[in-house]
């Protein structure tokens, strides 16, 4: 195991697309707190709009207005690929714009290296949508 591989905890990405083209940005605080405690790493930001033939473009982050997405001017690292950022386009609706943002756990990395380190493998690994969980807090609270 090199050094590099026992100090990286899961990389996560994560798609949101904002319906009228416009993000706000109202998230971004929230998000930057989350790095500034040392509890993520952002690896790679992109902003995409969708097109109505399926194509997917970069928009510049100080181009989607006042967004506040200009705080990650030049954070991109070139992780995410063509096909990565097509892939994601396909899944949004068309005329919307995507962020896509890689992000490192890297309050997860101690115990990650670990169990590397341990000689234990990842098997399995998933979320369990907040629809699902809220369906499910609500349905035990109906037979309580």
């Amino acid at each position: 195991m090199t050094q590099t591989e026992a100090e990286l905890g899961p990389v996560d990405y994560l798609v949101v697309e904002y319906p009228d083209g416009k993000p706000t940005g109202e998230a971004l605080p929230y998000l930057l707190d989350l790095v500034d405690k040392g509890t993520i790493r952002i690896l790679d930001v992109a902003l995409i709009a969708a097109g109505e033939d399926g194509s997917a473009t970069v928009v510049q982050p100080d181009a989607s207005g006042d967004s506040g997405f200009a705080v990650f001017d030049g954070a991109a690292t070139g992780m995410l690929s063509e096909e990565d950022l097509a892939d994601a386009a396909a899944i949004l609706t068309p005329g919307t714009v995507g962020a896509i943002l890689v992000y490192e756990n890297t309050w997860a990395a101690p115990f990650a290296t670990a169990l590397r380190r341990a000689g234990a493998r990842m098997v399995a690994n998933g979320r369990i949508p907040v629809n699902a969980l809220l369906a499910a807090i609500d349905a035990e609270e109906e037979n309580a």
